[in-house]
């Protein structure tokens, strides 16, 4: 073989040589960027998940604890509190009147909320400023007598098992709407398992779809 035919013949290897080893480093660039991927990828949904909620909700707690199983054992049922007007009008969270039916400037009990209670409120005549869990927005019109009187429907189908807890979680406040987390749920991608898990528009949406075979108007819940 000639001189000539050497160098053409290991030039060639050579060349060979360079492209392997420049595809095999190209293969490791794209590992490791795929891997960074991953890994920002993993990281960002943490984050979203675990932290983003803590930042959009803050936590306020309740003037004092409330045991509601105590007092539907005491008084019967919701009904006793959670009244009707004369008009059919809800009177929602009750007002001072309806608890001194029962209580007074006598300290029922030996637990320190009903201390707090009796010395904060009843005998300043101050009514006691609930945080409302499931308050909707003010352009929101709901009727309770249309849903539990009329359509006969459970005040559990909305607000749960309360009646049976003995004590107030945290009220959860979204920082920039300003309204309760039970109202879009615990859960930050919107799943829920329970009806009463959250109070969003769709879901009454769903409920009168399911129950009457139509969504309902917009001028039926928007005023």
């Amino acid at each position: 073989m000639s001189e000539r035919e050497n160098k053409t013949e290991n030039g060639s290897m050579e060349s060979v040589g360079e492209g392997t080893a420049g595809e095999e480093k190209d293969d490791k660039g794209l590992g490791l960027g795929v891997i960074f991927f991953i890994v920002a990828f993993v990281a960002c949904f943490l984050s979203g998940t675990l932290l983003f909620p803590k930042l959009l909700y803050s936590k306020k707690e309740q003037p004092f604890n409330f045991d509601h199983a105590l007092h539907v054992g005491e008084a019967g049922d919701c009904e006793t509190c959670h009244s009707f007007r004369e008009d059919g009008s809800f009177t929602g969270i009750p007002k001072l009147a309806t608890c001194l039916d029962c209580h007074s400037e006598e300290v029922l009990g030996e637990t320190e909320d009903e201390a707090v209670f009796v010395e904060e409120y009843v005998v300043e005549e101050k009514e006691v400023p609930w945080y409302v869990y499931s308050r909707q927005p003010d352009n929101v019109f709901f009727s309770h007598a249309a849903h539990t009187q009329t359509a006969g429907m459970d005040c559990v189908t909305c607000h749960g098992h309360i009646g049976e807890s003995t004590s107030l979680k945290p009220y959860e406040e979204n920082r920039i709407t300003g309204y309760s987390r039970d109202i879009w749920g615990k859960n930050i991608f919107g799943i829920k398992k329970n009806s009463w898990d959250r109070m969003k528009m769709d879901d009454c949406a769903a409920c009168h779809k399911e129950e009457t075979g139509h969504k309902g108007y917009c001028f039926q819940c928007h005023k």
